[in-house]
């Protein structure tokens, strides 16, 4: 599949759904299913680089992955700690950043996360952002204690305000957000940031997601006319003010 190089998509987010769900299928533990997302995640990770991908943003945990079967969060974090390691993102010029509640984490996986971000801090080719004891209410609860803590004056808090105190205030807001694994839900994820991006749902379950779905993803994005409001007719209008300032 062919994609148009200079329309890729700037930050991809991407919920990782349907790991239990194939390993069943598979006639195996979750917790393989787990395991073989990594592979998927370093794949996925090594071909947005590939692309020119400036920004990835993984769902990997949320708070309400908490309220599990302790004996399978316990696995998951020892999946993370086993997982995480430095080639992936050395290897690609990769940064890797973490976004979440990371007090609630086990201190192994604070020290291991943390880490890697100091590792990988001036890597610039692209930068993977792990969503780990995140979620959006979470992070807007937390934005306004911020706000209320700094004596803000109500009156001029703007939406730039709110942006600003949130935890993804390093990164532009996603162009595209995946799900796979056949939901058709947000499932409180980056709630504030996806309000103008454009989703992609798929019946592929994470394990299962390689490449050539990620190119059909990115393909389907570059189909749609992105308006943020506007008429196609004001988006047209833009789009060729914009070409005739080019060099001729």
């Amino acid at each position: 599949m062919e994609l148009d190089r200079n329309r890729i998509p700037t930050h991809i987010a991407i919920t990782m759904d349907g790991n239990g769900r194939w390993a069943k299928r598979q006639g195996m533990p979750r917790m393989a299913g787990h395991a073989q997302g990594v592979d998927t995640v370093i794949k996925i990770t090594s071909e947005c680089a590939r692309l020119g991908v400036k920004f990835l943003t993984l769902y990997t945990f949320s708070t309400e992955n908490w309220n599990r079967p302790q004996e399978e969060v316990k696995a998951l974090m020892q999946l993370l700690l086993d997982s995480v390691e430095d080639e992936i993102f050395m290897k690609n010029d990769v940064r890797f950043r973490v976004i979440g509640d990371l007090q609630r984490l086990p201190l192994a996986v604070q020290e291991c996360v943390n880490g890697l971000a100091e590792r990988t801090k001036n890597n610039k080719r692209m930068t993977v952002v792990i969503a780990l004891s995140y979620s959006s209410r979470w992070e807007l609860t937390k934005a306004v204690q911020d706000i209320v803590r700094e004596g803000i004056d109500p009156a001029s808090i703007t939406e730039e305000t709110i942006s600003q105190h949130l935890a993804t205030n390093f990164m532009p807001d996603p162009d595209l957000l995946i799900r796979t694994g056949g939901e058709y839900r947000i499932s409180n994820y980056l709630l504030w940031q996806v309000a103008y991006s454009e989703l992609y749902f798929c019946d592929t379950f994470w394990p299962d997601f390689d490449e050539a779905c990620l190119h059909r993803a990115i393909a389907d994005f570059q189909n749609r006319e992105r308006r943020y409001g506007k008429t196609s007719e004001q988006v047209e209008g833009h789009q060729e003010e914009e070409e005739s300032k080019l060099p001729k």
